[in-house]
């Protein structure tokens, strides 16, 4: 009897993801969520780190717990739409990039308390998902040249590199050249040079869980060297969402009246659509999953579960949840249904158990450095798509990817690489191929800079 039913119970699981149409098993789906969950569980370190008030935000910053329980439960949010609703071998998580965007542009540099920036995350979900349920995204998708999207893409990858030689402090402040090289007889840098070594070793060898691997074995050698104190237990009940969660609703209001969320909405809105799209595109692209035109299917389905998990995050209390690149991952180990992705939220939701051991590692940035290296450097890897020959483009990704690390905002590169596209274009007499969109972003990030002048 026990047997019927665990059969029954199989062929309605197969059926629904259609494992067998699409050549897997159960076993290897629930295989490649683990290896998945194994290549992106370092965002549980990352991303209470970045936001964190025990981190560079100081008492600017989140709740740390609060972060690292609202980072796994956005993750298991995120990750059981995707798997549930479109069915994609896809995991989310907050991203790297965005939360830097959040907490060193949004709540440091433009001052905005990180309860209103909850609330422009929570916004920049919203209209992400009317835009995924209508014809209106592919409008936008088009309007953008494929160039900038690749250069945006490169700069994150500039801007999370040049934050992680900082923590590591193998990057320092210098009055005479504004940055120059870290002092390698202090601890903690060395402890990073070690941890970025060994994480990119582990790349090389094509360890799915690189990154993961990387911090493990720096926390250890951290702990021997006395650069990182002993977890005091391994487990605990998740803490802290009640100094978190609802702060997005309730400081809503307050989106409206500061004239500077429009940008932050806006850039929130602008990395997480076209991050989303391209994420999406290659994971399945390299699962096979693509149309014969190569077109994604059930497109609406992944982009609104992509702004569902953003929205549900905000609300809970964490950056923009967007989709993992890492995914690939669990794809490449055979995954090609939604039942990756709900194995990949299985383990994420046990994770939230295990704050004392991620709290030690985020709480030493140097432990976390070489992971946010090493993500800039993958994300980099849009650089050798761009058309450099081509000065309407060169010229405009050049600016944004520059700009980023250097006025240490990612808003402010988006804001001026859109700003000399059009300029360049009709330099080149070009100014017809320029979408309408483009003119009106032209004229929203313009009143950016006036306002950042006022």
């Amino acid at each position: 009897m026990t047997s019927d039913v665990l059969t029954r119970t199989k062929g309605r699981v197969d059926s629904f993801f259609g494992i067998s149409d699409h050549g897997s098993t159960m076993k290897r789906e629930l295989m490649a969520g683990t290896i998945t969950f194994l290549a992106m569980s370092y965002v549980l370190a990352v991303n209470p780190s970045v936001l964190g008030d025990e981190g560079a935000l100081g008492d600017k910053g989140m709740p740390m717990q609060a972060v690292f329980t609202a980072t796994a439960v956005a993750a298991v949010v995120g990750t059981l739409v995707m798997g549930l609703w479109a069915k994609y071998p896809v995991a989310l998580a907050p991203g790297m990039g965005l939360n830097a965007f959040f907490a060193y542009t949004v709540v440091l540099t433009m001052g905005i308390p990180w309860e209103e920036a909850l609330s422009g995350t929570l916004l920049s979900g919203i209209i992400f998902f009317i835009l995924a349920i209508t014809k209106v995204r592919e409008k936008i998708i088009d309007a953008i040249p494929m160039q900038m999207k690749l250069a945006v893409g490169a700069g994150i990858g500039m801007f999370v590199a040049f934050l992680g030689l900082k923590n590591a402090g193998i990057v320092v402040a210098s009055d005479a050249t504004f940055v120059h090289l870290g002092d390698f007889h202090k601890g903690t840098t060395l402890l990073a040079l070690f941890g970025l070594l060994v994480t990119v070793v582990f790349l090389a060898l094509k360890w799915h869980g690189a990154v993961l691997y990387g911090i493990l074995g720096t926390s250890v050698l951290g702990i021997v060297c006395g650069l990182v104190e002993l977890p005091k237990s391994l487990v605990a009940l998740p803490q802290g969402l009640d100094q978190t969660f609802g702060q997005a609703i309730i400081h809503l209001p307050n989106a409206f009246t500061n004239e500077k969320m429009v940008i932050v909405v806006l850039t929130m809105l602008f990395v997480d659509f076209f991050d989303a799209s391209g994420t999406l595109i290659g994971v399945a692209h390299q699962a096979g999953l693509l149309t014969k035109d190569g077109k994604l299917e059930r497109a609406g389905q992944a982009l609104a579960a992509d702004s569902v998990g953003t929205a549900a995050g905000a609300i809970i209390g964490t950056s923009t949840t967007t989709a993992y690149v890492e995914s690939t991952a669990g794809v490449s180990a055979g995954g090609r249904t939604g039942l990756t992705a709900v194995s990949t939220a299985g383990w994420f939701l046990l994770a939230m158990f295990c704050f004392p051991l991620f709290a030690v590692i985020a709480g030493v940035p140097a432990v976390t450095a070489p992971a946010l290296i090493v993500v800039g450097v993958l994300m980099a890897r849009a650089l050798g798509e761009i058309d450099w020959t081509r000065l309407e483009f060169a010229v405009p990704a050049f600016i944004t990817i520059v700009l980023m690390p250097l006025t240490f905002s990612i808003a402010n590169g988006i804001a001026m690489g859109l700003l000399f596209y059009p300029v360049v274009m009709v330099a080149q007499r070009k100014w017809r191929e320029v979408h309408p969109v483009m003119w009106v972003l032209m004229a929203v990030f313009l009143s950016y800079f006036w306002f950042l002048a006022e």
